[in-house]
């Protein structure tokens, strides 16, 4: 139960440093940006791609990307709850999550990274059936992580679409 003092609390950098949860629901920082934080989780997806997917295998990568789904439950429930706003604009650990889930499947080259972002930030924006029910429906940490992971698989639907006729 959040008291009245935590429902007012304005997320800052101080905020973010008091718990590391709360550091990496707002995806270090980026969750901060006063417009479309959204959009900026969603970019720091870019280099923690890069830096890990050479060091693992697919199936190594993805057992990571289970590990921290899972870990971003708690962490987005942890510090939604601080804040008083089970998801707040400024938690983006459920973008992060779900776009390196995404370029895992992107083929390579600048212009499929930019078809994937763009395909990726309207369906988490646009929410379309069944993402806005869970997003409705669905709450906690649970609620923040699993409609992302929904925009992800819409995301790659399109991609295959788009590849098959391309390609």
């Amino acid at each position: 139960m959040t008291t009245s003092a935590e429902s007012h609390l304005q997320p800052s950098w101080r905020f973010l440093f008091r718990h590391p949860a709360h550091l990496l629901a707002f995806g270090f920082g980026s969750g901060l940006f006063p417009r479309a934080p959204g959009t900026m989780g969603t970019l720091v997806a870019f280099p923690l791609f890069w830096l890990l997917s050479p060091h693992l295998a697919d199936m190594e990568f993805l057992a990571v990307l289970a590990c921290l789904f899972t870990f971003g439950v708690w962490v987005c429930d942890k510090t939604g709850r601080a804040l008083g706003a089970a998801d707040h604009g400024g938690i983006v650990w459920d973008e992060i999550v779900a776009f390196m889930l995404v370029l895992l499947f992107t083929p390579e080259g600048w212009a499929w990274s930019l078809f994937a972002f763009a395909l990726f930030r309207f369906f988490d924006i646009v929410k379309p059936p069944p993402i806005r029910h869970f997003d409705e429906n669905l709450h906690g940490g649970l609620g923040v992580m699993f409609d992302d992971i929904l925009a992800a698989g819409y995301t790659l639907l399109c991609m295959a679409l788009v590849k098959s006729v391309v390609l």
